[in-house]
């Protein structure tokens, strides 16, 4: 006899949602979701975040006493999420921690109730966040499972090798576990679909009779949103328009039928967990990998980028977030209020589709918790340099500074550190070594025929800028001649070249310390606006030939530290779809890449998240005569939630060997 559950994600919060129109959605979506666990033996999970939950209880507070009852009768169960629904691998450590520790504090108070079970929220997971809900209580987690099998690379395999247990970070003996329900988007898709008639419901049961048959286990056969039945959020201009038939009783004529005509057994959220515990194999894994570093709900569409680059005005926001998180921690602060304020301010709802009333109200309530803190709108620019003309720059005492005889590359050695640099391509990094590493340059440009595919028929530069906005069809780069200044500063040799960019100018800088293995590089845009496209900048390119394999790239996703080894192929920064700019990144929430090789540390890539909170990006691919590896940081990405305007912010990364 085949299994199921249903488990809704409650959301006032939800993006394109009018303020005026969260009681509407009570009634018309929250109260048909209580009386269908009422009236029929379908033991639903209820997910719901503290903030709504608080929202709820103050427009309709009926509603939290019956849901209450209704928990205590075990007629449904309470999931849990958190204060609010953040992008765990997006935020700090330290903020996923007061998430959680808020959200449960609104359970016990309001439903004097406690989740045994977490929903990853967005199902954007990490490994570092199964070390957060460990430590907050939970017994379980709920995640996508199709993302996950793709990229473990699974996505062929039957569902038996899935992963039963989610390993967190540090060593696996001693890393934390958690078993993990798993959520389906084919399969929540497709009621969605019968529900809003664009689906037969003979097909519907069909297609789920034949997964019965080859999955043979519990069955997630809803695990979504509660506000698209009998309401429409207006996200898209396509959304399925409503007919005046009840969509809520059509649910319920569609889980009788799964009942009468395929012997579906309903099981409540923990009793699945339960039974497919008992059923399989405990596999324990890492459930992401180099080419899926955080796995995302539904198609590539749906990405971590949607949260980190796009919307209105994502990489300013998350920024602040990130200086507001650091401020509250420096000062000590444990007021619950401001870390309330702050988990608000992260939510992912305000990176999507939000209304205009809506985000000039967070907007409001950012810049008055900066000024609370002390911190001014935006972070304060360096000390002004006094620049000279290169030919005319003396080099201090112990630093080699020449051109070849073509007098397109620039060397310059200190006692830590050798750099050439080509003129001729903006200050590109033609190789990057240190003493502490054997002087061994494992950054710089492959020209033109390195590779023998033509696939990789380029030169591929290493410090470059590359604009691309398919709605100007506009491609641009910063590789034109330039003639570099110099200055000396704060300990730092430093160099810049100014280009006219995008309508304004692009200020390339950089900064070699004479004191330590350190290169620093800046970009920064004057009159520049953000693009309606991606902007990439800092992209490095690895020169294989001075490493030695594995290559393993280590990072923070939200929690501690996670560990990636380049095995596979990796395109993070391909494209989804023409308005769909990129299908990955990683979190890196600390502002910090490592690389290892096999001998030990090699390069460690440092930038502070609290002024550009930039998504790092990773291609790999295998290629003759050595890999092809890039890293980039994306400033802006195109998908359907990127608006006109925001900012760009300045972004500056710090090369030093490990």
């Amino acid at each position: 006899m085949p299994q199921g559950y249903l488990l809704f994600h409650l959301n006032l919060a939800f993006s394109s949602i009018k303020t005026e129109l969260r009681p509407q959605v009570i009634e018309k979506c929250y109260w048909p979701l209580l009386r269908l666990a009422e009236k029929r033996t379908l033991p639903v999970g209820i997910e719901l975040t503290g903030w709504t939950l608080t929202q709820i209880a103050a427009l309709d507070p009926q509603w939290v006493v019956k849901f209450a009852a209704l928990l205590k009768a075990g007629r449904c169960e309470l999931i849990g999420s958190g204060w609010t629904q953040m992008i765990g691998p997006l935020a700090a450590h330290e903020a996923n921690r007061w998430n959680q520790r808020l959200g449960l504090q609104a359970y016990r108070e309001l439903l004097d109730a406690t989740p045994a079970i977490v929903l990853v929220n967005e199902m954007a997971f990490s490994t570092g966040m199964v070390d957060v809900y460990a430590e907050a209580g939970y017994q379980g987690l709920v995640m996508d499972r199709d993302n996950v099998r793709l990229a473990l690379g699974l996505a062929g395999a039957p569902l038996s090798a899935t992963p039963t247990h989610a390993l967190g970070c540090g060593d696996a003996a001693q890393a934390s576990t958690l078993p993990v329900l798993w959520g389906d988007s084919i399969l929540f898709q497709s009621l969605q679909r019968v529900v809003h008639g664009d689906k037969p419901m003979a097909e519907y049961l069909a297609y789920v009779a034949r997964r019965a048959e080859r999955d043979g286990t519990v069955l997630p056969i809803y695990c979504n949103d509660a506000e698209i039945f009998d309401f429409r959020p207006g996200r898209f201009t396509t959304e399925a328009v409503l007919t005046g038939e009840s969509e809520w009783r059509k649910l319920a004529q569609l889980c009788d039928r799964l009942e009468a005509d395929l012997g579906l057994q309903w099981l409540s959220p923990s009793a699945a967990l339960a039974t497919v515990q008992a059923s399989l194999p405990r596999q324990a894994r890492v459930l992401s990998s180099v080419a899926h570093p955080i796995p995302v709900k539904k198609q590539a569409k749906y990405n971590i980028n949607r949260w980190a680059v796009t919307g209105r005005d994502d990489l300013a926001l998350n920024s602040d977030c990130h200086r507001l998180c650091t401020a509250l921690q420096a000062a000590g602060n444990t007021t619950p209020e401001d870390w309330r304020t702050l988990c608000e301010l992260w939510a992912s709802d305000l990176r999507t589709h939000i209304t205009d009333p809506r985000w000039a109200e967070a907007q409001a309530r950012r810049q008055a918790l900066l000024q609370r803190l002390g911190l001014s709108d935006a972070p304060t620019g360096t000390a002004p340099i006094t620049w000279q003309p290169l030919a005319s720059f003396a080099a201090p005492a112990g630093v080699q500074l020449d051109s070849d005889d073509s007098g397109i590359l620039l060397n310059l050695r200190t006692a830590h550190t050798a750099l050439t640099l080509n003129q001729r391509r903006g200050l590109t990094l033609q190789s990057l070594g240190f003493a502490t590493n054997d002087w061994r340059p494992v950054v710089g440009t492959l020209a033109q025929g390195h590779f023998d595919s033509i696939e990789l028929g380029a030169d591929f530069y290493s410090g470059g800028v590359l604009l691309e906005s398919p709605v100007n069809r506009a491609r641009l780069t910063d590789l034109e001649w330039v003639q570099p200044e110099a200055a000396l500063h704060d300990g730092d040799l430093m160099l810049r070249a100014r280009l006219p960019f995008a309508g304004g100018v692009l200020e390339k800088r950089l900064a070699i310390s004479l004191q330590t293995a350190s290169v620093r590089l800046g970009y920064h845009f004057e009159a520049i606006e953000r693009p309606l496209g991606s902007l990439r900048v800092g992209v490095l390119t690895l020169l294989h030939e001075h490493l030695v394999e594995p290559l393993t790239l280590h990072c923070h996703q939200g929690g501690g530290e996670e560990h990636f080894t380049l095995n596979q192929l990796s395109t993070h920064a391909a494209a989804a779809s023409t308005l769909v700019s990129s299908t990955a990144a990683f979190g890196a929430t600390d502002g910090r890449l490592r690389l290892t090789d096999a001998r030990g540390p090699v390069l460690t890539l440092q930038w502070d998240p609290t002024r550009c909170a930039a998504a790092p990006m990773l291609t790999h691919q295998d290629a003759s005569p050595t890999p092809f590896t890039r890293l980039k940081f994306s400033l802006a990405e195109l998908d359907d939630t990127t608006r006109p305007g925001g900012t760009l912010r300045d972004f500056e990364l710090t090369l030093t060997p490990g």
